[in-house]
Parts: C-alpha cells; structure tokens; sequence
C-alpha cells in the first residue's frame, strides 16, 4: 500500500483533459482580467430590476485582485 503511492499513476484522458483545462482557465484569468463580467452584469441587471427600479446604466461591476484575493465589486444605486 504505502509504495503504491510512488508508483507511476495511467493518466486517462479525461484527467489530462482536465488538467489541461484547469492551466487553460488560470491563464484566461491572469491574462484576461475577467471577461465573464459584461455578461454577470447583464444577468444582475436582469434579475435587480424584477424587484426595484434601478438605471442600468449607473450600475458597476468590476474585479480586483489583491495577491491571491480577487474581490468582486457590485454597485447598484436604487432610483
């Protein structure tokens, strides 16, 4: 059992597609800055505006990133 752990894992296809996908979405993120934000702000808009008047304009959504802290910044002012 415990040199079982040392032993040269078969990598199938899936996990290598998986690994490749998990390095192809850190680079969009280090690179990219975050391209889903235009389309999460118009999902927020969508649904905001089934319960309270708002201006969609005057909505800002953006992404920060502090060392290894992203913040996620909403600001929606109410009419």
């Amino acid at each position: 059992m415990f040199f079982d752990f040392f032993k040269k894992r078969k990598k199938t296809s899936a996990n290598q597609a998986k690994e490749r996908l998990q390095i192809i979405l850190a680079h969009e993120r280090a690179t990219n800055k975050a391209p889903f934000l235009n389309d999460m702000r118009k999902d927020i808009i969508k649904v905001i505006s089934k319960y309270v008047d708002i201006d969609p304009k005057t909505i800002n959504v953006s992404l920060q990133k502090d060392n290894s802290v992203e913040v996620l910044e909403i600001n929606i002012p109410i009419k």
